[in-house]
């Protein structure tokens, strides 16, 4: 199990291997859709130091505002990761971002964009949310919170031991290729014997 702490450099990433399970601690970033259209629309240096070097987590989190101001996560689970396919490759490269927490992985622009960027796609668990939430030890900021609300906004955290499995490495590796691959060939198989 490789442990990674966060932000970390190109070579620590590109070491990582699909199939490999990672331990995140450090600074990570969530963003949606609402974030990677903001991204993609013009380099925002407010917030390009925070994701150089980091990861940017598919997330739409449950978030209290306790009464000093400051902001706990309640649940932090992963969402589909597909929406993101027209921008991900893009927000990766412009912002020096070294992988992508979500579900389901992604398709062929963003594994080009990992190999050619040195970064990964980690794999967290759907279903889990208020568990992954305990692994956020502190919201250090937030960025479009009153424009985009709090599930779409870019929170800043910091996470301690946040479990996750890497799915698309920096190689071209793609483990839900490799699965859909599989499954394809067995449903021409059990096709092909049904008509048999």
């Amino acid at each position: 199990m490789a442990k990674l702490n966060l932000p970390c450099d190109e070579a620590a990433i590109r070491a990582l291997r699909v199939g490999e399970e990672a331990l995140l601690s450090g600074r990570i970033i969530t963003g949606r859709d609402a974030a990677h259209h903001w991204l993609v629309g013009g380099f925002r240096a407010e917030v390009a130091p925070y994701l150089a070097d980091s990861i940017i987590y598919h997330c739409g989190p449950v978030v209290r505002k306790n009464p000093d101001g400051s902001y706990v996560f309640v649940a932090a689970g992963p969402t589909t990761s597909a929406r993101e396919e027209p921008y991900q490759a893009e927000v990766i490269g412009r912002y020096r971002v070294r992988g992508v927490i979500g579900k389901g992985g992604m398709s062929g622009k963003t594994r080009k964009g990992l190999v050619e960027h040195g970064a990964v796609y980690l794999h967290a668990v759907g279903g889990t949310a208020q568990s992954l939430a305990r692994a956020v030890v502190r919201v250090d900021r937030v960025f479009q919170l009153e424009e985009f609300g709090a599930p779409e906004a870019m929170w800043v955290i910091e996470v301690k031991d946040f479990p996750t499995v890497v799915t698309m490495d920096a190689q071209g590796g793609s483990l839900h290729e490799t699965i859909a691959e599989a499954s394809k060939a067995v449903l021409q198989k059990l096709l092909g014997q049904k008509t048999a």
